[in-house]
């Protein structure tokens, strides 16, 4: 079955949608996707290095789940989708913190050109993790990520980028403490 984004303009109005792995090259249109920070009680983050067979930075290091919602379907239903497919993960509420968030990268030749809501979910389940999509997965304190993103080429640009701003906002750091502190 072949996956489909969904073409938007500069105010997020749909245009049209177009196969996913055409519509991502060099000069890749506007597009809606999604990306999901899911930590565990211990403040760490849930990291996934893409798989190699990932068009878009194959190998490379990023935020838990990343993806596109299809047509009239909620980046939150997006999210879970996504959730269960790559890692195996269900029932998990995500909270839209940053549902503005806008990014344009290039890497190896590949840009990726999205208006990609952030989202945060809590789990204590384990990831069983889909090869086709995850080549591997590794936790970490969210404080020593905010340390480790300094290094370049590690982590997706996009990860990095949602990450600061994660981090400076209110509503993340209040989700953030009272989840940690229900431990």
């Amino acid at each position: 079955m072949k996956d489909f984004v969904v073409l938007i303009d500069e105010n997020n109005r749909p245009l049209g949608q177009m196969e996913k792995f055409q519509a991502h090259n060099s000069n890749t249109p506007l597009h809606r996707g999604f990306s999901v920070f899911l930590f565990n009680k211990k403040g760490e983050l849930l990291l996934q290095q893409r798989s190699s067979y990932k068009k878009t930075w194959p190998l490379v290091w990023s935020n838990s789940v990343c993806g596109h919602p299809m047509l009239n379907e909620t980046e939150v239903e997006a999210g879970r989708r996504r959730l269960k497919f790559e890692l195996g993960l269900e029932n998990i509420e995500l909270h839209v913190i940053l549902p503005h968030y806008r990014y344009k990268y290039e890497h190896k030749g590949i840009v990726e050109n999205e208006i990609c809501p952030v989202m945060i979910g809590f789990t204590e389940e384990i990831p069983v993790i889909n090869s086709e999509e995850v080549a591997n997965i590794k936790y970490i304190l969210w404080e020593n990520f905010l340390l480790e993103i300094s290094k370049p080429n590690y982590f997706s640009e996009w990860c990095v980028e949602e990450a600061l701003l994660l981090n400076d906002n209110m509503t993340f750091k209040n989700l953030f403490s009272s989840y940690i502190l229900s431990a």
